[in-house]
C-alpha cells in the first residue's frame, strides 16, 4: 500500500495533535516535511513522534513546491489558515485544515471555492466526531435507548488560550465562541444535517465587560440557544472562565432518558499526590490533590480517529464524511458569525432558508 504523503505547516499545541494522530497511522501515512518559522521546534516535533524521513521548511509556499505529497495539514494560529490552504490548492494539495476553518465567513467561502475549483478536497478537523465517547453516545441514541431526543446541552470550557493571537480579533475572529464554541457548533450541525430554525445568544462583550479577562478583545463567554427543524433545541456554551482544566461535556435529554458525556474528567484512574502529578488534563493549574490523570487523552478526544480518516479519504481521492468537510466547517463559521450577531444586536434570529 502506498503511503499518503503530508506536509505539516506549524509544529506547535495543534500540530503535536495531529502528530500523534499521524506516528499511531504510520503504515497509512507519512509525514514529508514540517514548515515552522523555528527549525528547531519542527525538528523537535520530529523526533517526539518518531518522523525520520522528512524534510524541514521555514515558509510553506517553498515546502509546497518542493516536496512531492498528496495533502497539506494546516495547523497555523487562525488568521493564516486561509492563505495557507489556498496557496496547497493551487499547487493541487488536498488540504487538513484545523478549526475554525478560518477568521470570518467571507474567507472560509473562498477557501472552499477554491478546493471546489481546484477539484480537491477541504478536510475539517472537528474532533469531537471522532471521539469514541460521542461516537458510542449516538449509537445509543441511535438505538432508541433513550427515545427521542427533545434537548441537548453541549459546552467546551477552560481558563484561557495559551495563544498570544488568541486575545486579538483581528487574529482570531471572536472570542471563546469561536475558538471553543466551534466544537458543540460543528457537532450540532452535523448531528442535525444543518438544519437550524432560530437562535438567540449573549456574550461577556470583550475587553473591559469580560468576565475574567479585560484585556481579550474576544469575549471569555457565550451562550447560544438554537432549535433545529426537528424540533431539538440545543444549548451552547462556552468561556474562558473555568478553572480546574478543560471541561467537555455533551448531555442528550430524550423522551425515555438521558445520557451524559464528560469527554475529558472520564479517566479511569483516580489518584491524590502531594508533589503534583506530571500531567492530569488539558489546561489544568494545579496537578496536586486529588486529580484524574487522562489515560491517553488525544485518542480520547478524537484526533487520532480524525487523522486516520482523512487519510483514508486522500488515499480514496473521496471527501470526508458529513461534519468533516470544508463545507462543513463554512456551515459552523457562518453559525458561530450569526451567534455573535444575536449577542451583539440583542435579538432573536431565524433561518430564511428554513422559513
Amino acid at each position: 500500500m502506498q503511503k499518503v504523503k503530508v506536509i505539516l505547516i506549524g509544529a506547535a499545541f495543534s500540530a503535536d495533535l495531529h502528530a500523534d494522530g499521524y506516528a499511531r497511522v504510520r503504515q497509512k501515512a507519512q509525514i514529508a516535511a514540517i514548515v515552522d518559522k523555528d527549525i528547531a521546534r519542527a525538528k523537535d516535533l520530529a523526533a517526539r513522534y518518531g518522523f525520520t524521513d522528512c524534510a524541514f521548511f521555514e515558509d510553506y509556499e517553498t515546502a509546497v513546491k518542493a516536496v512531492d505529497c498528496d495533502v497539506v495539514d494546516v495547523c497555523l494560529p487562525n488568521f493564516l489558515h486561509k492563505d495557507a490552504a489556498l496557496c496547497a490548492l493551487r499547487h493541487g494539495r488536498h488540504v487538513i485544515s484545523e478549526k475554525p476553518l478560518a477568521v470570518t465567513p467571507q474567507e472560509a467561502r473562498e477557501m472552499v471555492k477554491a478546493a471546489n475549483d481546484a477539484g480537491r478536497n477541504i478536510y475539517y478537523a472537528e474532533d469531537w466526531l471522532g471521539c469514541p465517547t460521542v461516537v458510542k453516545a449516538l449509537e445509543l441514541v441511535k438505538s432508541g435507548a433513550i427515545g427521542e431526543v427533545k434537548f441537548i446541552r453541549a459546552r467546551e470550557c477552560h481558563c484561557g488560550s495559551h495563544s498570544p493571537f488568541a486575545q486579538s480579533l483581528r487574529f482570531c475572529g471572536g472570542g471563546a465562541m469561536i475558538h471553543l464554541g466551534i466544537h458543540p457548533v460543528g457537532l450540532l450541525l452535523a448531528l442535525k444535517e444543518g438544519r437550524w430554525t432560530e437562535l438567540t445568544a449573549l456574550t461577556s462583550g470583550g475587553l473591559e465587560q469580560n468576565l475574567v479577562h479585560k484585556s481579550m478583545e474576544g469575549e471569555d463567554w457565550a451562550g447560544a440557544l438554537v432549535r433545529f427543524a426537528d424540533g431539538t433545541t440545543a444549548e451552547l456554551e462556552a468561556n474562558y472562565v473555568t478553572t480546574g482544566g478543560m471541561e467537555d461535556n455533551i448531555d442528550f435529554y430524550g423522551t425515555k432518558g438521558c445520557l451524559h458525556l464528560d469527554l475529558t474528567f472520564s479517566s479511569a484512574i483516580r489518584g491524590f499526590s502531594i508533589p503534583g502529578f506530571d500531567y492530569t488534563v488539558e489546561k489544568a493549574e494545579l496537578t496536586t490533590g486529588w486529580s484524574r490523570p487522562a489515560v491517553d487523552e488525544k485518542y480520547d478526544l478524537g484526533y487520532v480517529s480524525e487523522i486516520e480518516h482523512f487519510i483514508d479519504c486522500v488515499a480514496a481521492g473521496k471527501p470526508a464524511r458529513a461534519g468533516l468537510r470544508g463545507e462543513d466547517g463554512l456551515a459552523a463559521m457562518e453559525l458561530v458569525s450569526l451567534i455573535y450577531q444575536s449577542a451583539r444586536e440583542g435579538r432573536h434570529i431565524k433561518n430564511p432558508r428554513e422559513a
